[in-house]
């Protein structure tokens, strides 16, 4: 199998697909699942989520299986492969291209016919950047609470299991002025400088270690030219906790040193550009008890962690949802982003088995 999913990593990773613009990678999913035989409801929503059903005994309590499409790269992004050893060198390879390919390799491999419960296989849209999870709010807002678990892929990180989702609300801040010349208006407040003394606050906040919260100015623009008082500028903040009571004191304290700034010179706005809902899944949930096992059945122990990812959404409406990793590599986010191919057969049996267990009337998740 696991030739199989490298080529379809492979054929995946060769369609570009940033976030907002994955319709020609659904598409090839679409196409993917229609050349199997067996596999019913396929379908692309508005969202442009692909959707695919593998027909249980039973349709009350479903597994949904699913890996996002979209990536961090621009369409124009040069996307060749490079093998070197047991490394497969390519953008977006393991972020998400794999777990997408493990997404079809379910539909040809799993026993169709001996499950309880219906397995629906989605490729869902705009889990990077500031796709702000869409693609993953239409899936919970289709399935509900009926869902005995949701279980994300991602492509890295076989023995990390996300259960925590990290909470994360994301503003674009925009100081305006009258701005000047440089000479001639010297004194007449900058939208840049109000901006350089809004990111010095913000960057004296003193935030917990634990629960771990953080703050991060991702981009900064504005300014006309190097003479010219600049009349405006504009931040990307970036706010995230393991807690929502963490995240909500932190968001407070940016907002009043907005308030405090708007009476010094500059008027400033705010605009809520992402919000990621935070939740976590009881380590005791017998669904991700069973993901340890079959790790460590596989000489791996087991992490636990926070992350923040497409699971956050069902984990904070309470519904059963971890991640999991299909094999190991790095380079995340970069172009020189890998993966190692030595355990793609151990990913891909721990997912096929979890799927299985989670798919059959045996030990029914509890509530988190």
């Amino acid at each position: 199998m696991k030739n199989r999913i490298i080529d379809l990593a492979l054929q995946i990773q060769q369609v570009a697909a940033p976030t907002f613009e994955e319709s020609n990678r659904a598409t090839l999913v679409q196409c993917l699942f229609n050349a199997i035989p067996g596999l019913s409801d396929i379908e692309v929503c508005p969202k442009g989520n692909v959707y695919a059903r593998i027909k249980g005994r039973s349709s009350n309590s479903p597994v949904v299986v699913s890996a996002h499409l979209d990536t961090v790269f621009p369409l124009n992004t040069p996307l060749a492969i490079r093998l070197d050893g047991n490394k497969i060198y390519g953008p977006g390879i393991g972020d998400n291209s794999i777990s997408v390919a493990c997404l079809i390799a379910l539909a040809e491999d799993l026993p169709y016919g001996n499950l309880d419960q219906d397995i629906w296989l989605v490729a869902n849209t705009c889990e990077e950047g500031l796709g702000d999870l869409a693609g993953m709010k239409a899936v919970v807002d289709r399935f509900g609470s009926s869902p005995g678990l949701y279980l994300v892929l991602e492509g890295l990180g076989i023995d990390h299991l996300i259960h925590n989702g990290i909470g994360v609300k994301r503003y674009k801040i925009t100081a305006n002025s009258q701005g000047g010349h440089s000479w001639a208006d010297f004194g007449t407040p900058s939208a840049i400088h109000q901006m350089a003394k809004l990111v010095d606050l913000i960057s004296q906040i003193k935030v917990p270690k634990e629960p771990k919260t953080t703050f991060n100015v991702g981009k900064i623009i504005g300014g006309t030219s190097i003479n010219t008082i600049a009349a405006q500028a504009t931040i990307e903040l970036d706010l995230r906790s393991k807690s929502e009571v963490a995240l909500r004191h932190l968001d407070q304290q940016v907002l009043a040193i907005i308030g405090q700034m708007n009476r010094d010179g500059a008027q400033f706005s705010t605009e809520v550009i992402g919000e990621r809902p935070s939740g976590i899944l009881s380590s005791s949930h017998p669904a991700l008890r069973h993901a340890q096992d079959l790790l460590k059945a596989c000489g791996m122990e087991p992490i636990l962690m926070a992350g923040s990812t497409d699971a956050n959404v069902p984990l904070s409406k309470g519904y059963p949802s971890f991640v999991m990793g299909v094999t190991r590599g790095g380079g995340t986010h970069t172009v020189q982003e890998f993966i190692e191919t030595d355990d793609i057969d151990v990913g891909y049996r721990n997912l096929r088995e979890m799927v299985i267990w989670a798919g059959t009337d045996q030990v029914k998740p509890l509530p988190i």
